[in-house]
């Protein structure tokens, strides 16, 4: 059977570096694996493959051999050299299956293997004004932390974990499948290769213990709704001297009586009346700083709106901020009086030309009328 070509096999080019070589087979491995498509004979084949192309591609004197010579150039040196000289595949590979599949090789066991801790996660409501200026608050947070009484080795003081007799301390078991040796956490240890004779009463040999810890968090000025900070080294911690995770705040930001928010600009709507909006005033609008003064000009129609720049939304992190956009409200007055009935009346008789006559005189054009 003809030979596939080894970079057609793992999708690279003839000039692809040592780095790009290894990105390729961990992906192929990664979908070909035989655990990954149990009885699936065309994977395994493909993975075997995929593998024999690595294993000759990874080495600089082999990788020469195959690019002057083809197939031929290699014929002794592939893959199907695994299982006669004491290591197999997983031996040969363990960097990169140690880092997929959590396979390691007999030489050892991943008992010993740091991990980082979990990121967590809490959701945090705030006003809308501490949410535009910003804010400083506690947070109580229940987090799981190394037990100080056996210093988080599980075991009560004055003993020590014990040897797992399962997997002999590799935190392993390995099976044969034809040439490969498949390796699976040890279930009786569970990967750790040791056994806890003597739990520690206090955590009862977990090594840790769950508290409440008190974490401060600063709230930066301008941020909104859904905001997420991450306080670096505040999540669970991590295992076998692996570093902590991290803890990401989730920002919900309670809605206002008075401003809405559109992006770093804030809305506010403002009531004037008829003659305000007719003639022109200066008015009073709300800020979230306090009432601040604002011209209108004459002739002002209801719906619009004024910028008052700067009283926005700060931008986070910056000096800057956006606009505070008014809109103008008009009101109709209510419960005239008779006096306040006659002026609007005589108002409207001094009209040089009424709506309604407008209308009247378009249909007029309209139709061709003089």
């Amino acid at each position: 059977m003809t030979k596939k070509d080894y970079y057609e096999l793992l999708g690279i080019s003839k000039s692809a570096s040592g780095e790009d070589i290894k990105k390729a087979y961990r992906k192929q491995a990664m979908q070909y694996h035989p655990d990954r498509n149990p009885d699936d004979p065309e994977a395994e084949q493909y993975f075997k493959e995929v593998t024999e192309a690595y294993e000759v591609l990874s080495d600089e004197n082999k990788r020469a051999a195959y690019d002057r010579f083809g197939h031929a150039g290699v014929s002794n040196n592939g893959a199907q050299d695994f299982g006669g000289g004491g290591e197999d595949i997983f031996d040969a590979f363990s960097d990169i299956f140690g880092d997929i599949f959590g396979f390691g090789s007999s030489r050892g066991g991943r008992g010993s293997r740091a991990y980082a801790g979990a990121d967590l996660k809490y959701n945090l409501k705030i006003s809308f004004e501490e949410a535009v200026k910003g804010t400083e608050t506690e947070l109580q947070i229940p987090k799981e932390e190394e037990c100080s009484e056996c210093n988080g080795s599980g075991s009560e003081p004055g003993h020590n974990p014990e040897t797992c007799k399962h997997c002999g301390g590799r935190g392993q078991i390995f099976q044969s499948q034809g040439f490969f040796r498949i390796a699976s956490t040890c279930p009786v240890c569970r990967g750790a290769g040791k056994m806890i004779t003597h739990p520690c009463k206090s955590c009862k040999g977990n090594g840790i213990i769950t508290r409440n810890k008190q974490v401060n968090v600063k709230i930066p000025a301008g941020v909104d709704n859904g905001s997420r900070l991450r306080i670096q080294g505040e999540g669970e911690p991590g295992m076998r001297g692996g570093p902590p995770g991290d803890l990401y705040v989730v920002i919900h930001v309670e809605e206002h009586s008075e401003f809405t928010r559109q992006g770093q600009n804030l809305i506010v709507t403002v009531d004037v009346n008829m003659v305000q909006a007719a003639l022109g005033d200066r008015i009073e609008v709300p800020t979230l700083d306090g009432p601040e003064q604002m011209e209108i000009p004459r002739e002002t129609q209801n719906g619009q709106t004024f910028k008052m720049k700067g009283l926005g939304v700060p931008y986070i992190n910056s000096s800057k901020k956006g606009n505070l956009i008014v809109q103008v409200r008009v009101n109709t007055p209510t419960n005239l009086n008779k006096r306040q009935e006659e002026l609007l009346r005589e108002f409207a008789e001094h009209e040089v030309e009424k709506p309604k006559s407008k209308m009247k005189n378009f249909f007029k054009k309209a139709m061709g009328e003089s």
